[in-house]
Protein backbone atom coordinates (compact mmCIF):
# COMPACT_ATOMS: atom_id res chain seq x y z
CA UNK A 1 0.00 0.00 0.00
CA UNK A 2 1.22 3.21 -0.75
CA UNK A 3 0.31 7.18 0.26
CA UNK A 4 -2.13 7.27 -2.26
CA UNK A 5 -3.80 4.15 -1.68
CA UNK A 6 -3.76 4.91 2.20
CA UNK A 7 -5.35 8.30 1.40
CA UNK A 8 -8.13 7.07 -0.78
CA UNK A 9 -9.07 4.68 2.20
CA UNK A 10 -8.67 7.21 4.75
CA UNK A 11 -11.36 9.80 2.64
CA UNK A 12 -13.51 6.71 1.77
CA UNK A 13 -14.25 6.20 5.82
CA UNK A 14 -13.28 9.64 6.92
CA UNK A 15 -17.01 10.12 7.81
CA UNK A 16 -17.52 7.29 9.25
CA UNK A 17 -14.56 7.63 11.82
CA UNK A 18 -15.88 11.05 12.34
CA UNK A 19 -19.30 9.78 13.22
CA UNK A 20 -17.74 7.03 15.43
CA UNK A 21 -15.90 9.06 17.55
CA UNK A 22 -19.51 11.77 17.58
CA UNK A 23 -18.03 14.63 16.22
CA UNK A 24 -19.86 17.09 14.58
CA UNK A 25 -18.23 18.53 11.37
CA UNK A 26 -16.64 21.67 13.14
CA UNK A 27 -15.18 19.72 15.77
CA UNK A 28 -13.64 17.00 13.26
CA UNK A 29 -12.02 20.24 11.30
CA UNK A 30 -10.38 21.48 14.28
CA UNK A 31 -8.94 18.39 15.54
CA UNK A 32 -7.54 17.97 11.81
CA UNK A 33 -6.16 21.14 11.44
CA UNK A 34 -8.49 22.46 8.32
CA UNK A 35 -11.54 23.98 7.39
CA UNK A 36 -14.82 22.82 7.55
CA UNK A 37 -15.19 23.28 3.48
CA UNK A 38 -12.32 20.65 3.16
CA UNK A 39 -13.75 18.36 5.18
CA UNK A 40 -17.24 18.37 3.96
CA UNK A 41 -14.99 18.31 0.09
CA UNK A 42 -13.75 14.76 1.61
CA UNK A 43 -16.76 13.14 3.14
CA UNK A 44 -18.69 14.16 -0.18
CA UNK A 45 -15.90 12.13 -2.65
CA UNK A 46 -15.44 15.83 -4.09
CA UNK A 47 -11.39 15.74 -3.33
CA UNK A 48 -9.31 13.40 -1.36
CA UNK A 49 -7.25 13.65 1.91
CA UNK A 50 -3.79 14.57 0.86
CA UNK A 51 -1.21 12.86 2.77
CA UNK A 52 -0.74 15.36 5.61
CA UNK A 53 -4.22 14.81 6.59
CA UNK A 54 -3.94 10.97 6.07
CA UNK A 55 -0.87 10.94 8.04
CA UNK A 56 -3.00 12.99 10.70
CA UNK A 57 -5.66 10.62 10.99
CA UNK A 58 -4.07 7.54 11.32
CA UNK A 59 -2.07 9.21 14.39
CA UNK A 60 -5.24 10.40 16.22
CA UNK A 61 -7.77 8.28 15.24
CA UNK A 62 -5.43 5.08 15.93
CA UNK A 63 -7.75 3.51 17.99
CA UNK A 64 -10.78 3.97 15.24
CA UNK A 65 -12.45 0.10 15.14
CA UNK A 66 -13.53 1.63 11.58
CA UNK A 67 -10.02 2.43 10.39
CA UNK A 68 -8.23 -0.39 12.06
CA UNK A 69 -10.85 -2.99 10.41
CA UNK A 70 -10.50 -0.65 7.13
CA UNK A 71 -6.72 -0.86 7.18
CA UNK A 72 -6.16 -4.78 8.89
CA UNK A 73 -4.53 -3.48 11.77
CA UNK A 74 -2.71 -0.20 13.14
CA UNK A 75 -2.98 2.73 11.03
CA UNK A 76 -0.04 4.26 12.31
CA UNK A 77 2.35 1.40 11.11
CA UNK A 78 0.78 1.52 7.82
CA UNK A 79 1.07 4.87 7.11
CA UNK A 80 4.57 4.33 8.52
CA UNK A 81 5.10 1.83 5.91
CA UNK A 82 3.79 3.69 3.16
CA UNK A 83 5.79 6.61 4.33
CA UNK A 84 9.41 4.88 4.48
CA UNK A 85 8.67 1.03 2.84
CA UNK A 86 9.89 -0.82 5.86
CA UNK A 87 9.68 -0.51 9.55
CA UNK A 88 12.46 -2.01 11.85
CA UNK A 89 12.43 -1.82 15.87
CA UNK A 90 14.07 -2.73 18.60
CA UNK A 91 10.70 -4.79 19.34
CA UNK A 92 7.16 -3.91 19.39
CA UNK A 93 4.39 -6.23 21.20
CA UNK A 94 1.88 -7.05 18.63
CA UNK A 95 -1.38 -9.79 19.97
CA UNK A 96 0.78 -12.41 17.76
CA UNK A 97 -1.76 -12.29 14.79
CA UNK A 98 -4.86 -13.83 15.75
CA UNK A 99 -7.21 -10.97 13.63
CA UNK A 100 -6.12 -10.22 10.46
CA UNK A 101 -2.83 -12.28 9.45
CA UNK A 102 -2.16 -15.50 7.93
CA UNK A 103 1.01 -17.28 8.68
CA UNK A 104 3.41 -17.42 5.66
CA UNK A 105 5.97 -19.40 7.46
CA UNK A 106 7.79 -20.56 11.06
CA UNK A 107 11.57 -20.75 11.43
CA UNK A 108 13.87 -20.84 14.39
CA UNK A 109 11.29 -18.81 16.58
CA UNK A 110 10.38 -16.22 14.12
CA UNK A 111 7.16 -16.45 12.55
CA UNK A 112 6.39 -14.59 9.07
CA UNK A 113 3.26 -13.54 8.62
CA UNK A 114 0.62 -11.41 5.72
CA UNK A 115 -2.20 -9.54 6.67
CA UNK A 116 -5.14 -10.51 4.75
CA UNK A 117 -6.42 -6.83 4.21
CA UNK A 118 -3.52 -4.96 3.40
CA UNK A 119 -1.39 -7.76 2.35
CA UNK A 120 2.00 -6.38 4.07
CA UNK A 121 4.03 -8.44 5.81
CA UNK A 122 5.92 -8.51 9.08
CA UNK A 123 8.41 -10.71 11.03
CA UNK A 124 7.29 -11.69 15.01
CA UNK A 125 9.44 -13.39 17.81
CA UNK A 126 8.62 -16.47 19.55
CA UNK A 127 7.03 -13.91 22.34
CA UNK A 128 5.22 -12.10 19.25
CA UNK A 129 7.08 -8.70 19.53
CA UNK A 130 7.13 -7.03 15.52
CA UNK A 131 10.79 -6.74 14.53
CA UNK A 132 10.46 -6.19 10.68
CA UNK A 133 7.59 -5.53 8.40
CA UNK A 134 6.87 -4.24 4.67
CA UNK A 135 4.96 -4.26 2.45
CA UNK A 136 7.92 -5.30 -0.03
CA UNK A 137 7.93 -9.70 -0.38
CA UNK A 138 11.75 -9.05 -1.18
CA UNK A 139 12.51 -7.02 1.45
CA UNK A 140 10.54 -8.69 4.22
CA UNK A 141 12.38 -12.47 2.93
CA UNK A 142 15.73 -10.40 2.79
CA UNK A 143 14.96 -9.89 5.97
CA UNK A 144 13.70 -12.97 6.94
CA UNK A 145 16.84 -15.20 5.82
CA UNK A 146 19.14 -12.67 7.88
CA UNK A 147 17.20 -13.08 10.91
CA UNK A 148 17.26 -17.19 10.79
CA UNK A 149 20.88 -17.09 9.69
CA UNK A 150 21.63 -14.87 12.74
CA UNK A 151 19.63 -17.10 15.39
CA UNK A 152 20.97 -20.39 13.54
CA UNK A 153 24.82 -19.19 13.89
CA UNK A 154 24.10 -17.97 17.57
CA UNK A 155 22.88 -21.62 18.23
CA UNK A 156 26.24 -22.80 16.69
CA UNK A 157 28.52 -20.44 18.81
Amino acid sequence: MNKDQLSDIISEKLKLIRTERGYTQEKMAEVLGISKKTLVQIEKNRTDAGWTITAAVCALFRESNILQSALGGDPVELAEMAAHSYIRRAKDKTLGGRVWWREVNEQNGFRLQQNIISSHYRILDSDDYRLFSAYDKEEVLAEWQHLIQVKGDSRHD
